[in-house]
């Protein structure tokens, strides 16, 4: 540091002698105006702030719109489930409607009867091999409640009736039935 007496008196700002032209060493402070604008750090703390407040709704909007595809595909799966199970049990029904026991006892409520002769037709020559005689009941190799195989879907649920308990014996608890009829489609839980 420069002692203020050592100082030449044109460097305090003393006009200069004549001749010489005057040197300035000291200047002014800039105005306020003059000097370069500085951002305020507040904008970038904003813009940052903003940046993770969209990233963050963006991941909202994301895992809501997935976890509601999640729930429409499970309840298709299930819907999938209860159509199989469906079909299963109509191609069961199917199978046993189109049974050749099936169809004798149709035939025969209808009043038909089977013919144990059996006949043939050549088509080549148009030869009848066999003796064609008409069918008769009496002669039929299989009766309306008889089946040569037999096929537990045809055959219609037995009930049996509970015995009667006597007045003077001690009252006894009817056994519940072990069956359960199913009716329609088998039931499958809703999960959500």
């Amino acid at each position: 540091m420069t002692n203020l007496a050592t100082v030449p008196i044109e460097r305090l700002g003393a006009p200069a002698p004549a001749g010489e032209p005057r040197r300035r060493w000291l200047s002014p402070a800039p105005d306020r105006v003059a000097r370069p604008r500085q951002r305020p750090r507040i904008v970038y703390a904003a813009v940052a702030i903003g940046g993770i407040a969209v990233i963050a709704l963006a991941q909202l909007l994301l895992s809501i719109g997935l976890s509601d595809g999640a729930y429409q595909i499970s309840s298709l799966q299930s819907q999938q489930k209860d159509l199989a199970r469906t079909k299963q049990a109509l191609t069961e029904q199917l199978t046993a409607f189109s049974s050749p026991q099936n169809l004798v006892q149709n035939a025969q409520a209808l009043g038909m009867v089977s013919n144990g002769n059996t006949v043939y037709l050549r088509l080549s020559d148009g030869a009848v091999l066999g003796s064609p005689t008409p069918a008769s009941a009496a002669n039929a190799p299989i009766s309306a409640d008889q089946a040569l195989v037999p096929n537990s879907l045809l055959q219609p649920e037995q009930v049996v009736a509970a015995p009667v308990p006597d007045a003077s014996s001690a009252p006894q608890a009817a056994a519940p039935d072990p069956t359960v009829p199913w009716q329609g489609a088998l039931p499958s839980p809703q999960t959500h």
